[in-house]
């Protein structure tokens, strides 16, 4: 798989960061989610699989460009 870069909102190419894949798919780099409170708030959440918190900012960027 490939990535391509999409953006970020942080400053010296830090996370969080949005990469398009090859596949068509979304990666998403960033802090892992760890507040307990937000963990027990995810449904279906399958082995190997993880939160990431993300600005909406981010999104809202990406999506504006990209589409």
């Amino acid at each position: 798989m490939r990535l391509r870069f999409l953006g970020s909102t942080s400053e010296a190419g830090a996370c969080p960061t949005l990469y398009e894949t090859d596949r068509g798919t979304i990666v998403v780099q960033g802090l892992q989610l760890t507040d307990p409170e937000a963990l027990a708030d995810l449904r279906d959440v399958l082995a190997g699989e993880s939160a990431v918190e993300v600005p909406r900012e981010l999104l809202v960027d990406i999506a504006r460009r990209v589409l």
